[in-house]
């Protein structure tokens, strides 16, 4: 009698337990393309951790790394959808959101300081309201990213230095007219190009963020890393607006609560990543270049103006005005 009783507590507590574990009142598909070892990642897991717990098992978030709900712009159609509710994303946004060009253009900042002052006043409010408005996402929190930084084979310290240098760019035509205009030659590559290319003297420079330097062995066939930080910026993390306005008020102040740690969070990481980066690129032989930043931004202004329309222009220049 006393097992047969026992073995009723243990089954019915079991079921209680499962019966919780499937009392999630909503479930949140968080989609993104980095992968489990990445900062974002590691944010996106905080996120849930802090939701789970301070809703009190009534919102789910089930997180997706490595493109596994589609590239970017697939997970932003489908949080339209419905069928997804969250991801992180940056400029891909301009395609609703105009405003949101701002989170690539060469030389908007002047540094870290500055991002932050535009991002989190009035300018980063007209951004985000544009995006809600233009795409239905709401931003919850943004991440800071590293800076792009030229990497070459001689030092690079003031335009003149460039002297038509073969750099590769990504396919963006502002990146193109930039570089041209600061006396380079810049040829539109694929990523996984880029290595041989630099191997082969087919390019001689290429610039992107140091996370990227490392993870792509540049140092392999780099000397220099020239601090020309020509583009700062920032990404995203946004919620479909009807599915967060799907949920009761107290709910919606548990996911804000929420990406707000995983904004401190995520930050934390940043900056000690940004460190460690410098630090082991340093130790696999790479000497970091101070540059003259005003030269470059002075020169590459009428190229980053020309691309702007009028609505971006007036923010370009608000942004300079800080």
């Amino acid at each position: 009698m006393i097992k047969q009783l026992i073995t009723s507590t243990i089954l019915g507590a079991a079921i209680l337990g499962s019966q919780s574990l499937l009392a999630a009142d909503f479930t949140l598909r968080f989609g993104h393309l980095a992968n489990e070892e990445n900062i974002w990642h590691q944010a996106a897991v905080k996120f849930k951790e802090e939701v789970e717990a301070n809703s009190d098992g009534r919102i789910e978030v089930q997180i997706y790394p490595n493109e596994q709900l589609g590239a970017e712009m697939d997970v932003i159609n489908s949080i339209q959808l419905g069928t997804a509710d969250m991801t992180i994303t940056g400029e891909s946004l301009q395609n609703w959101a105009p405003k949101a060009a701002m989170m690539a253009v060469p030389y908007a900042f002047r540094d870290s300081e500055h991002l932050h002052q535009a991002v989190q006043g009035e300018i980063g409010d007209e951004i985000e309201a544009q995006i809600t408005e233009r795409a239905n996402l709401v931003p919850l929190a943004w991440f800071e990213r590293g800076p792009r930084h030229l990497t070459s084979n001689r030092p690079v310290r003031q335009p003149a230095d460039l002297d038509g240098i073969r750099l590769r760019v990504p396919n963006v035509p502002l990146f193109v007219d930039t570089w041209e205009a600061l006396g380079a030659r810049p040829t539109p590559m694929a990523f996984s190009e880029v290595f041989t290319a630099l191997q082969q003297n087919t390019i001689q420079a290429q610039e992107n963020p140091l996370s990227l330097i490392e993870s792509a062995s540049f140092y392999e066939v780099q000397d220099y890393v020239n601090l020309t930080g020509h583009v700062r910026s920032w990404i995203y993390v946004v919620i479909g607006k009807d599915q967060l306005e799907s949920m009761p008020e107290d709910l919606q102040q548990v996911i804000f609560d929420a990406a707000e740690t995983m904004q401190s969070y995520e930050a934390k990481l940043f900056e000690e990543d940004e460190q460690r980066l410098r630090q082991d690129l340093q130790e696999r032989g790479m000497e970091f270049i101070e540059v003259d930043t005003e030269a470059f931004a002075e020169k590459a202004r009428p190229a980053v103006l020309e691309s702007l329309n009028e609505e971006q222009r007036a923010l370009f220049d608000a942004i300079q005005g800080l």
